[in-house]
């Protein structure tokens, strides 16, 4: 690990959200004066009760929907085009094979699949599918299934993945696993990742920036650091300093549930 890959290290900024406000329907208040700022390298992970903005605050940022007050702004050269997105439902193809739909990507460039087949190969590797490339997502198991999803969203290397509740409909031990392999693939391709989630464990696990936020209106209430190194295995989720991180992440929480009633 170098100095600029450890947790609290400064790093230079991808972008920032400035007091971004999001309202729906003329009333309905998302979003209420959310900044942040994300640095290349950052796993921030966006903790919170529902309804309190998280999943918009992705979907702002990937340009899906657009700030009703305040602004999101790149760092120059860089913009929604050097980006991923994982959803909660793998959203496979269901007609197309595996490889096929982690070429989906590279299909929307228009670049044909010949053009680009060691690329998807090298991503199915990276995920352990690499023998599964001619399967159909009917033939994989849930965890595959996101596997085939998050190789989508890295094929192209991006800069930034946005990653909303990918590991929730998965039962523990998968999930576990996956939240390993997914450490492992950022440092693989060395890209930045924001997570929303509802586990103030998977929280303290995978980041090094946990973003508490409160609902009604959707608010960040407060920013926790992890400073464990990386890489965490196992060995990290029974330590007395997860335990520690842990409680911090579960007292923000509970007084981030409290603002909210």
């Amino acid at each position: 690990m170098t100095a600029a890959d450890r947790p609290g290290t400064a790093r230079p900024t991808l972008l920032r959200m400035e007091r971004v406000d999001k309202t729906f329907g003329g009333d309905v208040v998302a979003l209420k004066g959310m900044s942040l700022e994300v640095r290349t390298g950052d796993f921030i992970s966006l903790l919170g009760p529902s309804g309190c903005g998280k999943s918009t605050a992705l979907r702002l940022i990937s340009d899906l929907l657009h700030p009703t007050a305040g602004r999101i702004t790149w760092t120059e050269g860089q913009g929604v085009g050097d980006l991923g997105v994982v959803f909660q439902e793998p959203t496979l193809m269901p007609w197309a094979t595996v490889a096929q739909n982690v070429w989906l990507p590279f299909r929307l460039r228009g670049q044909p699949y010949s053009s680009v087949r060691d690329e998807v190969l090298e991503a199915l590797k990276l995920v352990g599918l690499e023998r599964f490339q001619s399967s159909y997502p009917r033939e994989l198991s849930g965890g595959m299934k996101m596997r085939v999803s998050i190789a989508r969203a890295m094929v192209t290397r991006p800069r930034l993945i946005l990653m909303d509740e990918p590991f929730a409909a998965l039962d523990e031990i998968t999930r576990f696993r996956l939240n390993n392999d997914l450490l492992r693939l950022k440092e693989a391709i060395g890209c930045t990742v924001i997570f929303v989630t509802h586990s103030v464990f998977e929280s303290v696990f995978l980041s090094d920036r946990i973003v508490v936020m409160a609902a009604r209106p959707g608010r960040v209430i407060t920013e926790l650091s992890v400073d464990a190194a990386y890489p965490r295995d196992d060995a990290f989720r029974t330590s007395s300093e997860y335990a520690g991180y842990t409680r911090r992440a579960t007292d923000a929480l509970h007084e981030a549930m409290g603002e909210a009633a």
